[in-house]
């Protein structure tokens, strides 16, 4: 179960994607909605998913990672293992375009972009301590300022 603070993240993200998401008519979901991994068609519940409204479904709740434009994991401390290690090659394998990991529990707190998914990996990471700009590549094509997230951190 998420804390107060890690909900907070995800609605920060949420946040500053909006003017993105209302602009190209995407969705942005925050829990309640499970990625059905293409291939396996295994669930995996991500912190925030990013998908186009006619987003492919693999069931009643399930949105297909392979019509997905990003997931976002935050990293709680009993979830460390799942969202550093586990679930990139998950994402990566159902081949979800950009996964983004924001990891308030490093020290500092860093965001991640992981793309360009082959063969089960990431070939491109790109990480910045938060407070620093982070481009999100396409599909998004977006520069988050990951300042949003130190008030939600206690640094602001």
């Amino acid at each position: 179960m998420g804390t107060p603070e890690h909900a907070r993240i995800a609605m920060r993200l949420y946040s500053a994607l909006l003017p993105l998401i209302e602009e190209r008519g995407w969705d942005g979901f925050s829990g309640n909605v499970d990625v059905c991994i293409d291939g396996p068609r295994d669930p995996v519940e991500p912190d925030f998913v990013l998908a186009p409204a006619d987003c492919p479904r693999g069931g009643t709740r399930e949105l297909l990672s392979s019509g997905l434009l990003m997931v976002a994991e935050i990293v709680s401390p009993g979830s460390v293992v799942d969202d550093r290690d586990r679930k990139p090659g998950i994402y990566a394998s159902g081949l979800v375009p950009v996964t983004l990991l924001i990891d308030p529990v490093a020290a500092p707190a860093t965001v991640t972009v992981l793309s360009d998914p082959k063969e089960g990996e990431y070939r491109t990471s790109t990480r910045v301590a938060v407070g620093s700009p982070l481009h999100i590549p396409d599909p998004v094509g977006f520069t988050l300022e990951t300042s949003v997230f130190e008030k939600a951190l206690g640094k602001a």
